[in-house]
């Protein structure tokens, strides 16, 4: 397994005496975009399904928005089930048994199976466009602006998920994010302020000009991850604040070799532009949460009889001394360095990107078991995995 990244806390953080939590905190799960790198995260939600820490709340991004559906939108005995019936239809079956090869002929196995899925789609997900005028440059509507079609996703998300039940009141919450595609503003559509259907999911994984915009009440969509790819200012900036754990999958790499190749250059660059910002969302939050603690502090200090209602009502809310702890679980997988490796759906890569998920979660799993997501003074405490490394975001 890859060794997650030492961090150095910024100046400033300490770490706070714990107290024990009032009551369970909620558990959040966070779900990046990655194509087939998201097979990874269904084995996360497999162990933490089997050992009963299922999340109340799912946050996704394009294939993290899929999954999500898959979780929120299914009852609890069925959504394993639902989880390995997407991931089987949508996996390429492999051109050989890489069980059964030399580690050379490995990766050009891959590469063959994957570019057999360029070619030709992969069933259940997209499919080329036949005589597609978009791809020789012609004007065409925007729905069809792209090379591959996801009717076929389409008619999965609505036979795999019960939209109703995601919509009731017994589903988890569940929270995708697209991207205006008029202002380039970031949308989060919420399952808790309003009824989601499959058009949101397929705007939320509508990433351009691969798969087409979706329009969602008059207006057209891309990818969320065109935005931020890491979904989880929706979590820190949600209100009203309460004590939870967030488990943050990371599908893409932010480390990484300087270049030499075009295929490292490639690959290079979506890691970059697709890996985590979760620290620059991280500070900002311990920014607002230092200015409630100061803001709550100065009317600590003012005589009672100068306090209005308005005034009482604004220091209940800056009291809301709640913690955050994020537990980072990272895919470990390099793919070969492939700059493909988004859309490698072999079905053999898929498989194992599964159980590398669950093995990974399982150690997020003992951590909770050591009794560490206690309420601390600190506002955020990051726990980075799979190296088992824990930092505190003082505030």
């Amino acid at each position: 397994m890859r060794k997650a990244p030492e961090q150095t806390p910024p100046s400033g953080r300490r770490k706070a005496a714990a107290a024990p939590v009032a009551e369970k905190p909620r558990v959040a799960l966070v779900l990046q975009g990655g194509g087939a790198l998201g097979a990874y995260q269904a084995g996360v939600y497999q162990a933490l399904h089997e050992h009963d820490f299922t999340p109340d709340w799912v946050v996704g991004t394009s294939i993290g928005a899929i999954n999500a559906a898959l979780i929120a939108g299914n009852p609890r005995e069925t959504r394993i089930e639902r989880l390995r019936e997407f991931w089987e239809t949508v996996a390429h079956p492999d051109l050989l048994d890489l069980r059964t090869v030399p580690d050379t002929l490995r990766p050009w196995a891959t590469r063959l199976t994957t570019m057999d899925t360029f070619l030709r789609g992969t069933p259940g997900f997209f499919r080329p466009r036949p005589l597609n005028a978009f791809a020789l440059g012609l004007p065409v509507p925007p729905e069809e602006a792209s090379f591959y079609s996801t009717a076929e996703l389409e008619q999965t998300l609505s036979r795999l998920v019960d939209f109703d039940y995601l919509n009731g009141q017994s589903g988890i919450r569940m929270t995708v994010s697209a991207v205006k595609v008029s202002c380039g503003t970031l949308v989060n559509f919420d399952s808790r302020e309003q009824a989601l259907g499959p058009q949101h999911v397929l705007a939320s994984g509508a990433l351009p000009p691969g798969f087409a915009p979706v329009r969602v009440e008059g207006e057209l969509y891309w990818d969320g991850g065109l935005y931020s790819n890491t979904p989880l200012e929706a979590v820190l900036n949600d209100t009203p604040r309460t004590n939870l754990v967030c488990l943050m999958v990371d599908l893409w790499h932010a480390d990484g070799p300087e270049p030499r190749t075009l295929e490292e250059v490639v690959t290079r660059e979506k890691d970059v532009t697709f890996a985590s910002r979760s620290q620059r969302h991280i500070d900002a939050y311990l920014q607002q949460y230092r200015l409630r603690r100061a803001a709550h502090d100065l009317y600590q200090r003012l005589p009672r009889e100068l306090l209005t209602q308005q005034d009482r009502q604004m220091m209940a809310e800056l009291d809301a001394d709640t913690t955050i702890h994020i537990v980072r679980l990272a895919y470990a997988g390099r793919d070969w360095n492939m700059a493909s490796k988004d859309v490698n759906f072999a079905r053999g890569s898929v498989r194992w990107r599964w159980e590398q998920g669950y093995q990974d979660a399982l150690r997020g799993i003992a951590l909770s078991q050591e009794d560490s997501f206690g309420q601390s003074e600190a506002g955020i405490v990051v726990h980075d995995l799979p190296s088992g490394q824990t930092h505190v975001a003082a505030g």
